[in-house]
C-alpha cells in the first residue's frame, strides 16, 4: 500500500503524522510511505531520517494525496485540503466532526473513508489513540492557565500554589477523564486547590482513592457547577461524550458570576466546547475576553509541544497503521471492532451514529456498506 505523510498546515501545527521507526516499520513490511518534503520539521525530525528509514520524500501535498491510498495526518483536513481526497482513499487523522458540519459534508462528497483516532474504542470503552493527546491536553491545560493568571496578561494577578502565609488559587476541573485527571496531577504539584466535577459516583470514588484525597470531588448537577465556576480562578474543560458535541455545562450567565480576571482553558473545545461562551482560537490568536474572564480555547493544543506530542501519538496510531495497510481497509475493519468504532465516514455515508445525531444526518452501519 502506498501510504502518504503529508505536512500539517492548520495554525501553528508542528506535529507530523508518522515518526521514523514507524516509517521503517512499513517499508519492512512492504509498504511504500511518501512524505512530503519538510513535514517533521516543527517535530525536529529531517527529511534524512525519513529517508534512511526507507520513506520516498515528494515536493507538495498534491503529490501525496493523488498518490497515496492511505493518508496519515494528524489534524482534520484544511480547506486547501479538501478537493486533493478522493475517493476510495482512507484518511487516518484527528476528525472531531460533531460541530463541523461543512467539513462532515466535505468528506460525503469526496467519497473518503474517514477514520478518526478519537472514536477508535478498544474492548474496555477506552480511546487508545485519543488517550496520549488527552494526556498533554490536560497538562498544558493548567500550565496555559496558570500562565494567563498573570496580570500582566489580563489575569488576576494569581500564583496557583500561592506562598506561605498565601492561600493557593482555586482550579476547578469539569470532567475526571483522562483530561481531567493529567490537569489535576499538574494541578496539585503546583500546590492549588483542587475540585473535580463528575457525573459518575464510581469516578468520583475512584479520583478520590487514586488522589488520596488531595482533590476535593463533587457530583455535577447544575447548582454545584455554578457554585464551583464563581469561586474558579482557573475552570478548566474537560468532559468529552466520544463522536457527539459535548455537553454545555457552564452557561453564559454563570460565566458572568466569575471572578474578574480568572482564566478558563476549554480543552473540550474541538467537540464543540464545554462552556457556553466557548468558541474554538488558534496558537496564533489564543484567547478573548468575556466578561471580564480570560478563555483559552485552543483547537490543536498538543501542536505547541509537537516533540512530545508527535512521538506519544505515533506510538499509538502505528498498530492500526500497519494493520489497515497489511490487510485493507475492508479486512481490517472487519477483523477489529475497535477500529471500526473509529470509522466516522465511508462511501458518502455516516458511520457514526454520535455523529450523524449531532448533525441531524442519516446514519448507516459500518456493518452494512462491508
Amino acid at each position: 500500500m502506498q501510504v502518504g505523510v503529508p505536512k500539517e498546515i492548520k495554525d501553528h501545527e508542528y506535529r507530523v503524522s508518522m515518526v521514523p521507526a514507524g516509517v521503517h516499520a512499513l517499508v519492512q513490511a512492504g509498504h511504500t510511505v511518501l512524505v512530503q518534503d519538510g513535514a517533521g520539521l516543527g517535530s525536529g525530525i529531517e527529511n534524512a531520517a525519513y529517508e534512511a528509514a526507507g520513506a520516498v520524500i515528494v515536493t507538495d501535498a498534491a503529490a501525496v494525496f493523488r498518490r497515496a491510498d492511505l493518508i496519515l495526518k494528524v489534524k482534520e483536513p484544511q480547506e486547501q485540503e479538501m478537493p486533493m481526497l478522493r475517493r476510495g482513499q482512507i484518511l487516518f487523522t484527528f476528525l472531531h466532526l460533531a460541530p463541523q458540519p461543512r467539513l462532515t459534508r466535505a468528506l460525503l462528497d469526496s467519497g473518503i473513508t474517514a477514520i478518526a483516532y478519537e472514536t477508535i474504542t478498544d474492548d474496555g470503552g477506552g480511546l487508545p489513540l485519543l488517550t496520549p493527546m488527552s494526556e498533554v491536553a490536560g497538562r498544558m491545560s493548567i500550565q496555559v492557565g496558570a500562565f494567563y493568571l498573570q496580570k500582566t496578561l489580563g489575569g488576576r494577578g494569581i500564583l496557583p500554589g500561592g506562598v506561605p502565609g498565601v492561600p493557593p488559587g482555586d482550579v476547578v476541573i469539569l470532567g475526571g477523564g483522562t483530561v481531567g485527571i493529567n490537569a489535576a496531577m499538574m494541578a496539585i504539584g503546583l500546590g492549588a486547590r483542587v475540585t473535580i466535577i463528575d457525573r459518575s459516583l464510581p469516578r468520583l470514588r475512584y479520583l478520590d482513592e487514586i488522589f488520596h484525597s488531595q482533590v476535593v470531588t463533587i457530583y455535577s448537577t447544575g447548582a454545584y457547577v455554578a457554585e464551583s465556576a464563581r469561586r474558579a480562578d482557573l475552570l478548566i474543560g474537560a468532559v468529552l461524550i466520544p463522536g457527539a458535541s459535548a455537553p454545555r455545562l457552564v452557561s453564559r450567565e454563570m460565566v458572568g458570576t466569575m471572578k474578574k480576571g480568572a482564566v478558563i482553558v476549554d480543552v473540550a473545545v474541538d467537540q464543540g466546547g464545554c462552556i457556553e461562551t466557548t468558541r474554538p482560537t488558534t496558537h496564533s490568536a489564543p484567547t478573548y475576553e468575556v466578561d471580564g474572564v480570560i478563555h483559552y480555547c485552543v483547537a490543536n493544543m498538543p501542536g505547541a509541544v509537537p516533540r512530545t506530542s508527535t512521538f506519544a501519538l505515533t506510538n499509538a496510531t502505528l498498530t492500526y497503521v500497519l494493520k489497515i495497510a497489511e490487510r485493507g481497509f475492508r479486512d481490517a475493519a472487519r477483523e477489529d471492532p475497535s477500529l471500526r468504532a473509529g470509522v466516522n465516514t465511508h462511501a458518502g455515508k455516516v458511520t457514526h451514529e454520535a455523529v450523524a445525531r449531532s448533525q441531524d444526518l442519516p446514519y448507516v452501519a459500518l456493518d452494512s456498506l462491508l
